[in-house]
């Protein structure tokens, strides 16, 4: 059964939003004379590479991501190619996700993950301040579909300058869930098993997770009902 990789590289290099702490490693020991092992400390924002964002990273009152429930981020997830952006220069307003850019994928069997794929190459060496984001109705019409959680392949689902993170909120009252930094350039849309949990870090607003999708099992025709 074939197995897709999602998740970003973690490296010294790998981008966070500007301010955020970038990825740091060092050797606490290494495997010598004194010691039988090598071990690393690392420092960085929980936000790095692929990651969930906990609800107490957008609301004050909201669960650690170490306490929220982890079957959102596990079982069947529709990914989608939502292309129609301007080019490189375009306003924020342009780059938002709106209903037009995926509804040719949404059909009576959506499952309750859907994964959007925005870029043709993601940006994996560098931060995008026009990232492509969500736009707050097109969650709003998501979570009236019965999505509990949402994925992109940009380091947010608000716009980088944004002071109101209205998707975030959008997200908040319906009580769905993250994920960002999602690396899905070479994934055909379609539907997949999910695997995409985030640590137990329970006073973090966020964990990084190593993202999977795999192949689902193809469908058994029902069987008769016994006579």
């Amino acid at each position: 059964m074939r197995i897709w990789d999602i998740s970003p590289p973690v490296h010294a290099g790998s981008p966070v939003f500007p301010g955020d702490t970038a990825y740091q490693q060092r050797w606490a020991s290494k495997l010598g004379a004194q010691s039988p092992v090598n071990v690393a400390s690392i420092t960085t924002t929980p936000h790095v590479g692929a990651h969930a964002d906990g609800p107490l990273h957008y609301d004050p009152q909201g669960e650690a991501i170490g306490a929220v429930p982890l079957e959102p981020y596990l079982g069947r997830c529709r990914v989608i190619h939502a292309w129609g952006f301007q080019g490189p220069g375009a306003r924020h307003t342009q780059r938002l996700l709106r209903w037009p850019h995926l509804e040719h994928a949404i059909d009576a069997d959506l499952p309750p993950r859907v994964l959007l794929r925005t870029y043709s190459v993601a940006p994996l060496d560098r931060f995008d301040p026009l990232l492509p984001s969500f736009a707050p109705e097109t969650i709003e019409r998501l979570a009236d579909l019965g999505v509990q959680l949402i994925g992109i392949d940009s380091a947010s689902i608000d716009p980088a300058d944004s002071k109101t993170l209205d998707s975030h909120h959008a997200v908040r009252r319906r009580r769905m869930r993250i994920l960002e930094n999602l690396v899905l350039d070479e994934v055909p849309e379609g539907d997949y098993e999910l695997i995409a949990l985030p640590l137990k870090l329970v006073q973090a607003d966020a964990s990084p997770v190593r993202a999977v999708l795999r192949e689902l099992p193809p469908s058994r025709p029902r069987q008769p009902a016994a006579a």
